[in-house]
């Protein structure tokens, strides 16, 4: 169950509590809406303030009318607190035995739906696996896993439209998987060859693809924020009828971009999801080292976005809360903040060891007890959905799937040298072709530093 704040229409505006379902057919009506038009700050009720404030307030009929709105005064002096009290809730699905939480208002999963979620999960888990052992041969270069937050990835993209974009941070290989992009397509893009849509340019794991609406990743932290504001306002005035989704890090949030996006997209009210995946560290850096807010969700009501904390281990949750969360971000026209609550169980990537920083029996714990993987399947068995047999016949199919794409990657050859200058300028310039002169005269020169796959 989330916990909303709403303005009633009686009393001067009367602060009251309302414990309500997170689920797309109710919350579009009830939520009170920070900034409803661009003048909205000048139609602000001054009295809805909160209950402390309230008794301080002696100068009931006297108010300031400050640029954006009316302010009460009081007399008193008083500091708005720095934190509250009790943290914010996490709404929550399922418990990690596969069994449904009572009371809990949610939409039904189908069979079919389920299945494919589920076999989506495994395929990504089963893709990490092999790609992060072809690095550690030396087969590719890079490679960063998304090992225990399978779920936010196949959960939230198939809660989404086709139509939708997607700007992922790079750990959300599983949301291009759900979208079609092939196993083949990301091994391609891993080994860098031909057939890569980005040519061999990017670093691994650096997808792509424009069929699939999905912008290419990044290296830089929190770009995309900022980048899916605009693109949300834009699919806003072309009356697109879909949403950008932004995905990041915890740790992206301290990044300046991550506070221009938000309060970009809050301004002009576009239409994008900010999905955060909140899985505890930063590389190195834990999270009590990065902020002293109540996790993300709580940055949210400073920007004026509706937010929601989800526990990312459970499917069900983090579909419900992005479902309810795109219909209102292209119903109301309006941003809103997820924070998926998760553990990242992997290294951050092939270039860390988490062990140096964290103790194992706590990655042994997340990586088991609370297995997101481990989880869904217990309730689809509940269901009746899923037997053993099915199990062992995906796993196998899966790894054949996995291999065969490695093989075929590998054995592909590299992109021309003249893709290094192609596609920036419609017409090369003059510097450029002097830089591919010069690259095509140190190969013909020295034929035995280069490998012998590389051609011009």
């Amino acid at each position: 169950m989330a916990t909303w704040f709403l303005r009633s229409s009686n009393n001067h505006g009367v602060i009251r509590k309302l414990l309500m379902a997170f689920s797309g057919k109710s919350t579009t009506t009830v939520v009170r809406r920070c900034f409803g038009s661009m003048e909205a700050g000048q139609k602000l009720d001054p009295y809805s303030c909160d209950d402390d404030y309230r008794e301080n307030i002696d100068h009931r009929n006297q108010n300031l009318d400050f640029p954006g709105g009316k302010i009460p005064l009081t007399s008193q002096l008083k500091f708005i607190s720095e934190a509250s009290d009790k943290r914010l809730p996490c709404y929550r699905v399922l418990h990690d035995d596969g069994s449904l939480i009572s009371n809990t208002i949610h939409d039904q999963l189908g069979e079919e739906v389920a299945v494919n979620m589920y076999s989506a999960m495994v395929t990504l888990k089963t893709m990490d696996t092999f790609l992060y052992e072809a690095q550690r041969q030396g087969r590719i270069s890079f490679y960063m896993t998304t090992f225990g937050e399978e779920a936010i990835n196949i959960a939230s993209a198939a809660a989404l439209s086709p139509h939708d974009f997607v700007l992922p941070q790079y750990r959300e290989a599983g949301v291009l998987l759900w979208r079609g992009f092939t196993v083949q397509e990301c091994t391609n893009q891993c080994f860098g060859n031909k057939d890569d849509k980005g040519k061999g340019r990017q670093m691994p794991v650096h997808y792509g693809s424009n069929k699939h609406n999905v912008i290419t990743i990044s290296s830089p932290l929190a770009t995309q924020i900022s980048q899916a504001a605009g693109v949300a306002y834009s699919l806003k005035m072309d009356k697109r009828g879909a949403c950008a989704v932004a995905y990041t890090g915890e740790g992206a949030t301290s990044e300046g971009d991550f506070h221009a996006g938000l309060n970009f997209a809050a301004v002009m009210e576009a239409p994008v999801i900010f999905i955060c995946r909140n899985n505890g560290w930063a590389i190195s850096t834990p999270v009590h080292e990065q902020f002293r807010s109540d996790g993300i969700v709580a940055k949210g009501l400073g920007y004026g976005i509706r937010s929601i904390r989800v526990d990312g281990n459970d499917v069900i949750a983090v579909y419900n809360a992005v479902r309810a969360a795109r219909n209102m971000a292209i119903s109301e026209e309006r941003p809103i903040l997820v924070e998926a609550m998760t553990y990242r169980v992997g290294h951050h990537s092939t270039s860390d060891d988490s062990t140096k920083y964290r103790p194992t029996n706590e990655i042994e714990y997340w990586k088991t007890a609370r297995s997101p993987i481990a989880i869904f399947r217990k309730y689809i068995q509940r269901n009746g959905w899923w037997s053993d047999d099915q199990e062992s016949e995906l796993y196998r199919d899966v790894k054949k799937q996995v291999l065969e794409a490695i093989k075929t990657a590998e054995g592909m050859e590299k992109p021309a040298l003249t893709e290094l200058f192609s596609d920036v300028y419609e017409q090369m310039p003059p510097n450029l072709h002097e830089q591919e002169r010069s690259i095509r005269d140190a190969i013909n020169k020295y034929p035995k530093d280069y490998p012998t796959d590389f051609h011009v």
